[in-house]
């Protein structure tokens, strides 16, 4: 596997504290976050959650300690580059909140994660692992999407269109799941759209 060094390395390391970029951060240090960041992105985009670490911090100039110094592990580097996706989510959710089919607004938003999910290869795996560690930064970040999920998951079930027994930790799941059969099934573009619709199909009342 791609970088498996450095995710040796990060299994040894404990979890960041924060998915963000730590607090009064010298200008210097600064900088190297930020290039960190947009070549973590690119080498996500293009080879996946697993790239390596090492390529990464020589793409921006820096050090594989530097890089460690501000992403403690493979996990804390993933979320970083996910707050962006889900800031996005999250402000989609309070807008579908107002949709006036509260089903069709869910089923839209979970459509959406598939989408962002589809842009890095590994992150829907990256995503149903820190589900079940709760302690990883990965989860932490993970959380307010569970909880703005939540919000539009309640109003479907309010309105009879989802059975009361789903919880919206079964149905992210469920949507990682689909995201990655998708994206390891890319000769079928529609895989998504047709799971996610017998999905829902199952969650009717």
């Amino acid at each position: 596997m791609v970088g498996a060094t450095a995710q040796d390395r990060a299994g040894a390391q404990g979890p960041a504290e924060s998915p963000g970029a730590p607090r009064a951060m010298r200008a210097d240090a600064r900088r190297n976050y930020e290039r960190l960041l947009a070549e973590a992105r690119s080498a996500f985009a293009e080879h996946g959650t697993d790239a390596s670490l090492e390529d990464v911090a020589r793409r921006a100039g820096v050090g594989i300690g530097t890089l460690y110094r501000h992403f403690p592990n493979r996990h804390a580097l993933v979320s970083a580059v996910f707050e962006d996706a889900v800031s996005d989510l999250l402000a989609r959710s309070r807008e579908l909140l107002d949709a006036p089919q509260p089903c069709t607004a869910l089923v839209d938003w979970l459509r959406e994660i598939i989408t962002h999910a589809s842009e890095y290869r590994g992150l829907s795996r990256a995503l149903m692992s820190a589900s079940r560690d709760e302690g990883s930064a990965l989860a932490r970040c993970s959380t307010p999407m569970r909880e703005a999920g939540n919000a539009l998951l309640l109003r479907a079930q309010q309105a009879g269109a989802v059975r009361p027994d789903v919880s919206i930790t079964d149905l992210l799941q469920l949507t990682n799941a689909i995201a990655l059969a998708s994206e390891e099934t890319p000769d079928e573009p529609q895989l998504a759209d047709r799971l996610l619709t017998l999905t829902l199909r199952g969650l009717k009342p």
